[in-house]
């Protein structure tokens, strides 16, 4: 007897099928993709803050350090054009790499997308390893972007393909999980290295990045695609196959006849960045484009790749600098898994609203802090209970993005487009991500030089903004399948009117049912 579903809380179907151990395994190598961007974020800052590293490639700031200690301001002493382009031109590479990513991913399959990005991060963190000059660093960053760009595009979308509606929301955070532990390590990894006599420690440090892009390469050869990326490419016995080995049921008639519909939707599209600029897809276009600029504008990737800058910066010694970062990294890690427990049991608006506020109190209060200690000249140093203080609220902001902003950032709009515009969605939320994270990354230390703690509340006006904006304008998305989506948009006071009735999926299913 086929399959049947019953009608789920929030207005979706869901399907027959159990939670399989081949879906958890699946998801979880799919998730390590996280850990390339992770370890770039956390190894970035630390490597920047060494003095064999910046003696070789930026002698400039170790001058303008040296100045700062006799009569230059805090906050601007690593203030350096050439040191925030190695930072940030993987951003700028990642930026680019995601539009071809998008194209390769809808034509050739989710998995393919991941081992390009897999095989690109390891030839780049060989030569950042090798790298004699700045010009090969460069190079190396630019490939470390062109991987960032292809996993960050392939990976949320294929864990939340794969992953039943009830637990989506948990087993895609793990890509978050896979970022929040790379920078853990990463730090980890630099406190380390920065002991090494002789100075080469950056070398090892920067070199490591081969071993998540192993992890990612081997993983993406064992993965299977998705069901919905096999039906898009043509395969319905083998999609269907597919479907019912992720499901651990015969019974998938109905999740089935949903993703050929789908299916059949996308094949009208032949050009889905034309079409994503419909009215019809207008909820997700906005969603796609503002949910990762804000996620940017929370000054989390402040905090992550400039860290060990950001400590020294205002008065932390060398080591402690580092290790204060690791402990920031380790709430990083742990305040992750809160998410992973809340995001399908509680919903992704009350995280994102609970953790903007958490963000916003607690970046005000590090502005004032430094305000008080260092005023606008900047001149003055932190006592251990200070820098211990300064520390903790740094913690909680810290936590508060980890269970909000950062998982939710990737979920979110892995999961609100419907297959026809999947592809190009999601690669718009990686591209506008990486924009402005190259831009903040390119700008932050001169904007720490001249916005002074002023900084900090800039980025907290922007949290405020952001949680407004989620309050109004995203509906709640927990426990509804992915090809039902456009219920939830059609459902929505404002994004309603764009989405026109034939574009709701499943509306006849659960009809049927609830006569039934």
């Amino acid at each position: 007897m086929a399959g049947g579903g019953f009608i789920a809380q929030n207005g979706g179907v869901r399907y027959e099928g159990r939670v399989t151990s081949f879906v958890l395994c699946t998801c979880l190598i799919a998730s390590t993709g996280g850990l390339l961007f992770g370890y770039d974020l956390g190894i970035s800052g630390g490597v920047t803050s060494m003095e064999p590293f910046l003696k070789r490639f930026f002698p400039s700031v170790l001058e303008k350090q040296s100045d700062a200690a006799k009569h230059e301001s805090q906050y601007c002493k690593f203030d350096s054009e050439l040191l925030t382009l190695f930072t940030s031109s993987l951003y700028l590479a990642a930026l680019l790499a995601s539009f071809v990513a998008s194209v390769v991913t809808r034509n050739f399959g989710r998995k393919m997308s991941m081992l390009i990005g897999g095989l690109s991060f390891l030839i780049g963190s060989i030569l950042n390893g090798v790298a004699m000059n700045v010009a090969i660093l460069i190079i190396g960053r630019l490939l470390l972007g062109v991987g960032v760009g292809f996993a960050n595009q392939a990976v949320p979308v294929y864990i939340s393909e794969m992953a039943p509606a009830k637990i989506r929301g948990a087993l895609n955070i793990g890509f978050q999980m896979a970022i929040t532990i790379g920078i853990l390590v990463a730090g980890l990894i630099n406190y380390g290295t920065a002991k090494i006599k002789g100075g080469w420690g950056w070398r090892l440090s920067l070199a490591l990045a081969a071993v998540p892009a192993i992890v990612m390469t081997v993983g993406s050869f064992m993965l299977p695609d998705t069901p919905n990326s096999i039906l898009e490419r043509g395969n319905p016995e083998k999609a269907r196959k597919m479907l019912q080995k992720v499901r651990g049921s015969q019974h998938i008639d109905e999740e089935f006849q949903d993703l050929v519909d789908a299916t059949e939707a996308a094949k009208k599209v032949d050009h889905p960045w034309k079409n994503i600029l419909q009215p019809r897809y207008r909820p997700q276009l906005v969603l796609c484009i503002l949910i990762p600029f804000f996620q940017q504008l929370t000054g989390i990737n402040v905090i992550m790749f400039y860290a060990p800058v950001l400590f020294k910066t205002i008065g932390f010694g060398d080591d402690a600098s580092l290790m204060s970062a690791v402990i920031s990294g380790l709430v990083n890690v742990l305040a992750t898994i809160v998410s992973i427990y809340s995001a399908d049991r509680f919903g992704r608006r009350i995280l994102f609203l609970q953790g903007g506020i958490q963000m916003i109190v607690s970046q005000i209060a590090v502005g004032i802090m430094i305000g008080v200690k260092f005023g606008v000249n900047g001149d003055g140093v932190l006592t251990r209970g200070d820098a211990n203080f300064l520390l903790f609220l740094i913690c909680v902001y810290v936590a508060a993005f980890a269970w909000s902003w950062g998982p939710l950032g990737w979920l979110v709009p892995s999961e609100i487009c419907p297959l026809e515009i999947r592809s190009a969605g999601q690669a718009i939320n990686v591209a506008v991500n990486m924009i402005f994270t190259f831009i903040i990354a390119q700008i932050f230390l001169s904007m720490l030089c001249h916005m002074k703690f002023g900084l900090f509340f800039f980025f907290a006006g922007f949290v405020i903004i952001m949680t407004i904006f989620i309050y109004f304008l995203l509906p709640e998305t927990k426990n509804v399948p992915i090809e039902e989506i456009n219920q939830v948009w059609k459902q929505h006071w404002f994004w309603g009117k764009y989405i026109p009735d034939e574009a709701v999926i499943g509306a006849n299913h659960k009809a049927e049912q609830m006569d039934a």
